[in-house]
């Protein structure tokens, strides 16, 4: 019974850190988009999810810790790689902004993927408080998505 409930808790913690591992990567993206658009408004959209997804590492780190595990420290190789491309991408295009905002776009669906896999994972029953920071987060990426798309259909 013990380690039934410890293989569960690991199992949680394992995909909420696969989360938190994304998060950190996210932000690390929109902080290369903002340095690197002239866009305001844009601008002000990407140092708005920033912050956000600061937030979310918060959330996701306290939920870890809640079920006995150690939250990563920082985003992943693969992130690192996206962030270079995207640099390079970008600074070979005549429109950097809307480069930027392709690679949001692609960054966040990605993202809705993952959450959604989770959400609807049969085989692990997440606990309300999980849930219900997952629905929140899943929607608030849902929606920095949504307007990334209006952004890009706006400059192009």
């Amino acid at each position: 019974m013990i380690r039934d409930i410890m293989k569960y808790s690991e199992k949680i913690s394992n995909r909420l850190n696969n989360l938190l591992e994304k998060t950190y990567d996210a932000e690390k993206g929109y902080k290369l988009g903002s340095e690197k658009v002239e866009n305001s408004a844009v601008k002000r959209f990407l140092d708005t999810k920033i912050g956000q997804r600061r937030e979310f590492a918060e959330q996701l780190k306290t939920e870890i810790l809640t079920y006995g595990e150690l939250p990563k420290k920082e985003g992943s190789f693969k992130g690192d790689l996206h962030r270079t491309w995207m640099n390079i991408t970008a600074s070979l295009s005549p429109n950097e902004t809307e480069i930027i905002l392709s690679e949001v776009e692609r960054g966040e669906k990605a993202f809705v993927a993952e959450y959604d896999e989770i959400l609807k994972d049969e085989e692990v029953v997440l606990a309300p408080s999980t849930e219900n920071l997952l629905i929140s987060q899943r929607n608030s990426v849902q929606s920095a998505l949504n307007t990334a798309k209006t952004y890009e259909e706006m400059i192009s």
